[in-house]
Protein backbone atom coordinates (compact mmCIF):
# COMPACT_ATOMS: atom_id res chain seq x y z
CA UNK A 1 0.00 0.00 0.00
CA UNK A 2 1.21 3.51 -0.71
CA UNK A 3 2.18 5.87 2.10
CA UNK A 4 1.07 9.50 2.39
CA UNK A 5 3.07 11.93 4.50
CA UNK A 6 0.83 14.79 5.62
CA UNK A 7 2.86 17.97 6.20
CA UNK A 8 1.38 21.13 7.60
CA UNK A 9 2.93 24.37 6.31
CA UNK A 10 5.47 26.12 8.54
CA UNK A 11 4.56 28.99 10.85
CA UNK A 12 3.24 32.08 9.11
CA UNK A 13 3.15 35.76 9.94
CA UNK A 14 -0.57 35.29 10.71
CA UNK A 15 0.10 32.36 13.05
CA UNK A 16 2.67 34.43 14.90
CA UNK A 17 0.23 37.31 15.46
CA UNK A 18 -2.84 35.21 16.32
CA UNK A 19 -4.81 35.94 13.14
CA UNK A 20 -6.97 33.42 11.28
CA UNK A 21 -5.48 33.75 7.80
CA UNK A 22 -7.86 31.40 6.00
CA UNK A 23 -7.53 31.87 2.27
CA UNK A 24 -6.15 35.41 2.46
CA UNK A 25 -3.60 35.79 -0.35
CA UNK A 26 -0.02 36.77 0.37
CA UNK A 27 0.28 35.14 3.79
CA UNK A 28 3.75 33.60 3.83
CA UNK A 29 6.11 31.85 6.21
CA UNK A 30 8.01 33.89 8.73
CA UNK A 31 11.64 33.04 9.52
CA UNK A 32 10.61 30.52 12.15
CA UNK A 33 8.31 28.88 9.61
CA UNK A 34 11.04 28.73 6.98
CA UNK A 35 13.38 27.09 9.48
CA UNK A 36 10.66 24.60 10.45
CA UNK A 37 9.97 23.68 6.83
CA UNK A 38 13.67 23.29 6.11
CA UNK A 39 14.02 20.88 9.05
CA UNK A 40 11.09 18.87 7.71
CA UNK A 41 12.84 18.78 4.34
CA UNK A 42 15.95 17.45 6.06
CA UNK A 43 13.89 14.74 7.78
CA UNK A 44 12.48 13.69 4.39
CA UNK A 45 15.82 13.86 2.54
CA UNK A 46 16.37 10.12 2.86
CA UNK A 47 12.89 9.26 1.58
CA UNK A 48 12.60 9.01 -2.24
CA UNK A 49 9.25 10.69 -2.83
CA UNK A 50 7.23 9.81 -5.92
CA UNK A 51 5.18 12.98 -5.76
CA UNK A 52 4.27 16.09 -3.82
CA UNK A 53 0.75 17.53 -3.82
CA UNK A 54 0.05 20.86 -2.17
CA UNK A 55 -2.58 23.38 -1.33
CA UNK A 56 -2.26 26.33 -3.76
CA UNK A 57 -1.87 28.89 -0.95
CA UNK A 58 1.50 30.65 -0.71
CA UNK A 59 2.49 29.22 2.67
CA UNK A 60 2.14 25.68 1.33
CA UNK A 61 4.04 26.55 -1.85
CA UNK A 62 6.92 27.88 0.26
CA UNK A 63 6.92 24.82 2.51
CA UNK A 64 6.87 22.47 -0.48
CA UNK A 65 9.78 24.32 -2.10
CA UNK A 66 11.90 23.88 1.04
CA UNK A 67 11.08 20.16 1.15
CA UNK A 68 12.02 19.74 -2.52
CA UNK A 69 15.41 21.39 -1.94
CA UNK A 70 16.42 18.33 0.07
CA UNK A 71 15.21 15.70 -2.42
CA UNK A 72 17.85 13.98 -4.56
CA UNK A 73 15.32 13.32 -7.31
CA UNK A 74 12.58 15.43 -8.85
CA UNK A 75 9.21 14.17 -7.61
CA UNK A 76 6.19 15.26 -9.63
CA UNK A 77 4.62 18.32 -8.01
CA UNK A 78 1.04 19.53 -8.38
CA UNK A 79 -1.48 21.75 -6.64
CA UNK A 80 -4.88 20.51 -5.53
CA UNK A 81 -7.57 22.98 -4.48
CA UNK A 82 -9.42 20.24 -2.59
CA UNK A 83 -6.76 20.26 0.13
CA UNK A 84 -6.67 24.03 0.44
CA UNK A 85 -7.57 25.81 3.67
CA UNK A 86 -11.10 25.76 5.04
CA UNK A 87 -13.22 28.63 3.77
CA UNK A 88 -13.74 30.46 7.06
CA UNK A 89 -15.86 33.13 5.37
CA UNK A 90 -16.43 36.19 7.54
CA UNK A 91 -14.04 34.84 10.18
CA UNK A 92 -11.10 35.15 7.83
CA UNK A 93 -8.56 37.80 8.73
CA UNK A 94 -9.84 38.30 12.28
CA UNK A 95 -7.90 37.70 15.49
CA UNK A 96 -8.43 34.44 17.34
CA UNK A 97 -8.95 36.33 20.60
CA UNK A 98 -11.85 38.21 19.00
CA UNK A 99 -13.30 35.07 17.42
CA UNK A 100 -13.25 33.31 20.80
CA UNK A 101 -16.05 35.69 21.88
CA UNK A 102 -18.35 34.62 19.01
CA UNK A 103 -21.33 32.36 19.78
CA UNK A 104 -20.09 29.93 17.14
CA UNK A 105 -16.71 29.46 18.84
CA UNK A 106 -17.81 26.84 21.42
CA UNK A 107 -19.59 24.92 18.66
CA UNK A 108 -16.36 24.83 16.68
CA UNK A 109 -14.68 23.41 19.77
CA UNK A 110 -17.27 20.76 20.70
CA UNK A 111 -19.48 20.03 17.68
CA UNK A 112 -17.59 20.94 14.49
CA UNK A 113 -19.87 18.74 12.37
CA UNK A 114 -22.63 21.32 12.96
CA UNK A 115 -20.49 24.35 12.04
CA UNK A 116 -21.09 26.42 8.94
CA UNK A 117 -18.85 29.47 8.91
CA UNK A 118 -20.80 32.63 8.07
CA UNK A 119 -20.13 33.40 4.42
CA UNK A 120 -17.95 30.27 4.18
CA UNK A 121 -18.17 26.48 4.12
CA UNK A 122 -19.15 23.86 6.65
CA UNK A 123 -16.49 21.86 8.46
CA UNK A 124 -18.21 18.68 7.26
CA UNK A 125 -17.73 19.84 3.65
CA UNK A 126 -14.11 20.68 4.41
CA UNK A 127 -13.50 17.14 5.65
CA UNK A 128 -15.39 15.45 2.82
CA UNK A 129 -13.48 17.23 0.04
CA UNK A 130 -10.05 16.83 1.63
CA UNK A 131 -10.44 13.17 2.57
CA UNK A 132 -11.75 12.31 -0.90
CA UNK A 133 -8.82 14.15 -2.52
CA UNK A 134 -6.18 12.40 -0.39
CA UNK A 135 -7.66 8.94 -0.89
CA UNK A 136 -8.05 9.53 -4.64
CA UNK A 137 -4.48 10.80 -5.04
CA UNK A 138 -3.09 7.97 -2.91
CA UNK A 139 -4.77 5.39 -5.16
CA UNK A 140 -3.35 7.10 -8.25
CA UNK A 141 0.21 7.09 -6.89
CA UNK A 142 -0.05 3.44 -5.88
CA UNK A 143 -1.41 2.48 -9.29
CA UNK A 144 1.43 4.34 -11.00
CA UNK A 145 4.38 3.54 -8.73
CA UNK A 146 3.36 0.44 -6.80
CA UNK A 147 2.63 -0.35 -3.14
CA UNK A 148 5.96 1.03 -1.87
CA UNK A 149 5.20 4.53 -3.18
CA UNK A 150 5.68 7.35 -0.68
CA UNK A 151 4.28 10.81 -1.37
CA UNK A 152 3.76 14.09 0.47
CA UNK A 153 0.67 16.27 0.82
CA UNK A 154 1.36 19.81 2.09
CA UNK A 155 -1.75 21.32 3.59
CA UNK A 156 -3.27 23.09 6.61
CA UNK A 157 -3.97 22.33 10.26
CA UNK A 158 -7.73 21.76 10.18
CA UNK A 159 -7.48 19.92 6.86
CA UNK A 160 -4.87 17.48 8.17
CA UNK A 161 -6.74 17.02 11.46
CA UNK A 162 -9.90 16.12 9.55
CA UNK A 163 -8.00 13.63 7.34
CA UNK A 164 -6.45 12.00 10.42
CA UNK A 165 -9.82 11.84 12.17
CA UNK A 166 -11.25 9.98 9.17
CA UNK A 167 -8.26 7.60 9.08
CA UNK A 168 -8.65 6.92 12.81
CA UNK A 169 -12.37 6.24 12.42
CA UNK A 170 -13.21 9.23 14.63
CA UNK A 171 -16.31 11.35 14.25
CA UNK A 172 -15.57 14.89 13.11
CA UNK A 173 -16.88 16.13 16.47
CA UNK A 174 -13.79 14.58 18.08
CA UNK A 175 -11.20 16.02 15.70
CA UNK A 176 -10.23 18.85 18.06
CA UNK A 177 -8.54 16.18 20.16
CA UNK A 178 -5.84 15.98 17.48
CA UNK A 179 -2.96 18.47 17.37
CA UNK A 180 -1.11 19.27 14.15
CA UNK A 181 1.71 21.79 14.60
CA UNK A 182 3.45 23.90 11.96
CA UNK A 183 5.65 21.83 9.60
CA UNK A 184 4.69 18.65 11.47
CA UNK A 185 4.69 15.24 9.82
CA UNK A 186 1.83 12.75 10.09
CA UNK A 187 1.81 9.45 8.18
CA UNK A 188 -1.08 7.32 6.89
CA UNK A 189 -1.30 4.16 4.79
CA UNK A 190 -4.64 3.32 3.18
CA UNK A 191 -4.99 -0.46 3.08
CA UNK A 192 -7.67 -2.60 1.43
CA UNK A 193 -9.57 -3.06 4.71
CA UNK A 194 -8.77 0.09 6.71
CA UNK A 195 -6.30 2.98 7.01
CA UNK A 196 -3.22 2.54 9.16
CA UNK A 197 -2.10 5.68 11.02
CA UNK A 198 1.67 5.45 11.44
CA UNK A 199 2.43 8.81 13.03
CA UNK A 200 0.72 12.03 14.11
CA UNK A 201 2.18 15.52 14.62
CA UNK A 202 5.87 14.64 14.69
CA UNK A 203 8.45 17.41 14.37
CA UNK A 204 11.69 15.47 14.86
CA UNK A 205 13.17 12.06 14.23
CA UNK A 206 14.59 9.91 11.47
CA UNK A 207 12.26 9.04 8.59
CA UNK A 208 14.65 7.10 6.37
CA UNK A 209 12.90 3.86 7.31
CA UNK A 210 10.10 4.96 4.95
CA UNK A 211 12.35 3.92 2.06
CA UNK A 212 10.99 0.42 2.66
CA UNK A 213 7.26 0.45 3.35
CA UNK A 214 6.52 -3.15 2.45
CA UNK A 215 4.23 -4.99 4.81
CA UNK A 216 0.96 -6.83 5.01
CA UNK A 217 -2.42 -5.22 5.26
CA UNK A 218 -3.18 -6.96 8.56
CA UNK A 219 -2.24 -5.33 11.86
CA UNK A 220 0.48 -7.27 13.69
CA UNK A 221 -0.97 -8.83 16.83
CA UNK A 222 1.02 -7.60 19.81
CA UNK A 223 2.32 -4.55 17.96
CA UNK A 224 4.98 -6.10 15.76
CA UNK A 225 8.71 -5.37 15.61
CA UNK A 226 8.45 -1.84 14.24
CA UNK A 227 10.84 -0.30 11.74
CA UNK A 228 14.60 -0.56 11.76
CA UNK A 229 16.60 1.89 13.87
CA UNK A 230 18.36 4.66 11.91
CA UNK A 231 21.90 3.92 10.85
CA UNK A 232 24.55 5.98 12.61
CA UNK A 233 27.91 6.79 11.11
CA UNK A 234 30.90 6.44 13.42
CA UNK A 235 34.17 8.20 12.76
Amino acid sequence: MATVILVRHGRTTANATGVLAGRTPGVGLDQVGRDQAARTGERLAGVPLVGLVLSPLERCQQTAALILQHQAGSPATSENADITECDYGDWQGRSLSELALEKLWPVVQTQPSAVVFPGGESMATMQARSVAAIRRQDALFEAQFGPDAVWVAVSHGDIIKSILADALGMHLDLFQRISVGPASVSIVRYGPSRPNVIAINTDAGDLSWLRSTAGGADAPVGGGAGHAAPQTVRS
